[in-house]
């Protein structure tokens, strides 16, 4: 049984003494990116405490479903993403940034958003290819590129844009800080230093062979 009120991002931004900065700072950057193709009535799938719902202000409403009540009390409806309790074409755009990691059936997630959308509706769709484990038992899935082009065509959508973010020198950068980080070990100045050195390298020396995370943008065709 998932455990209710968990604790939850609130807000999308990071700063270099974070031990989570090299990967959200490129997620971010390419979520921002793609923030515009969102319009008209949103649903975001775990949505958890929102933390993107200031990126996505644009939109008319943004209705937040989650497995669980979150920490601050931010989900309007609770729902498993593989039956989700709306009608057929009822939303212009589906948001779900790193959840589907953790949903068992990853295809009835897509399925879910393809069926709730309208024609030509999006879907902003993000998840890790590293991150170590988290959230356990909960924690089932990493994805590629090739992974998410074949859930996402199984379900029909059109892929807009995949795009990978963090290239393999932020990667090793966030593995380092995993690895020597721990609970009795938090030292700023580490952090901080890791941050900057592993995100210039990965700015010069950008490699995506191996890489943090995939955005994806998709469209449910007319």
């Amino acid at each position: 049984m998932r455990e209710e009120n968990l604790q939850r991002l609130a807000d999308f931004s990071t700063n270099v003494n974070e031990p989570y900065f090299l990967t959200l700072s490129a997620l971010n950057a390419e979520l921002i990116q793609i923030a515009p193709l969102a319009s008209g009535r949103l649903l975001d799938i775990g949505c958890g405490n929102k933390p993107y719902q200031k990126m996505l202000k644009q939109v008319d409403s943004y209705i937040g479903c989650d497995i669980v009540q979150s920490s601050d009390n931010k989900v309007d409806v609770t729902s498993s993403a593989m039956s989700l309790p709306f009608c057929s074409d009822s939303f212009d755009t589906v948001f779900s940034s790193q959840v589907i990691e953790h949903v068992e059936d990853h295809q009835a997630l897509c399925n879910e958003a393809y069926r709730v959308l309208k024609s030509g509706g999006h879907f902003l769709l993000t998840g890790p290819m590293y991150w170590h484990l988290h959230e356990e038992p909960y924690d089932f899935f990493r994805f590629t590129k090739h992974g998410f082009r074949h859930v996402l065509e199984k379900a029909g959508f059109e892929i807009v844009k995949i795009v990978s973010n963090g290239g393999k020198w932020a990667v090793l950068g966030q593995v380092l800080i995993h690895t020597i980080e721990g609970e009795n070990f938090r030292h700023r100045r580490f952090i901080r230093s890791v941050n900057q050195i592993f995100k210039w390298l990965d700015m010069k020396y950008y490699d995506d062979f191996n890489t943090l995370n995939y955005v994806v943008a998709a469209r449910k065709p007319f």
